[in-house]
């Protein structure tokens, strides 16, 4: 029997948590991000959670953790799935994000990630579009727990020539796979978290 679309239970939107490894205030990678926000589906609702305030981790502080700590894990608890966007810095992603990871990955026990679905997009003007970085940051996640969406996966390269001075979109291909990237990654937060997002809507 085919169960059609009204006998559903309802489902709250997505919260999803943007997370951008660059500091620098109109990068390219963190246009990317508000560009693939902007094309997000609907009920799916994106915030950028920022890490450029985070005090470096240090476990000394657990005992009583800086308010920026709290602040990040408090924003992270309240999501159903998690996106990162990166640059890539050496072959690998930067130190800022994987001193958000280590605050979120604490105390130990405790981690926010374990079990949060992400998604990965990683920014480069060169053509392998942040390859390094992208599979560093993955291999960081299959340790936290994080199951990251395999397909499609994102390298965004030539980022520069993507965009204009506005930050502006400008070649249909680029659009399209934003879109569809999207998409994908509010149906793999469904494929995960579905009954935790109906037993919060009934």
């Amino acid at each position: 029997m085919t169960q059609h679309t009204q006998d559903l239970p309802p489902v709250r939107a997505l919260r999803v948590a943007v997370i951008v490894g660059s500091l620098r205030r109109d990068s390219t990678t963190r246009r990317i991000a508000r560009a693939a926000m902007a094309r997000a589906p609907r009920g799916m609702q994106c915030d950028v959670v920022d890490i450029g305030d985070l005090p470096h981790f240090n476990q000394d502080l657990e005992h009583e953790p800086p308010a920026a700590w709290m602040t990040f894990r408090q924003a992270i608890a309240a999501v159903d799935g998690v996106l990162f966007f990166t640059p890539e810095y050496n072959r690998s992603f930067p130190g800022c994000l994987k001193n958000a990871i280590d605050i979120g990955g604490r105390p130990h026990g405790s981690a926010l990630w374990n079990g949060m679905p992400a998604g990965i997009v990683s920014v480069s003007p060169h053509a392998l579009g942040g390859f390094g970085a992208n599979h560093a940051l993955r291999q960081t996640l299959v340790y936290l727990n994080m199951p990251a969406m395999q397909q499609p996966e994102a390298y965004i390269a030539m980022a520069e020539t993507l965009m204009d001075a506005a930050g502006t979109v400008t070649r249909a291909t680029t659009d399209k796979f934003l879109r569809q990237y999207m998409q994908a990654f509010a149906d793999w937060v469904h494929l995960l978290r579905s009954p935790v997002l109906v037993a919060a809507a009934t």
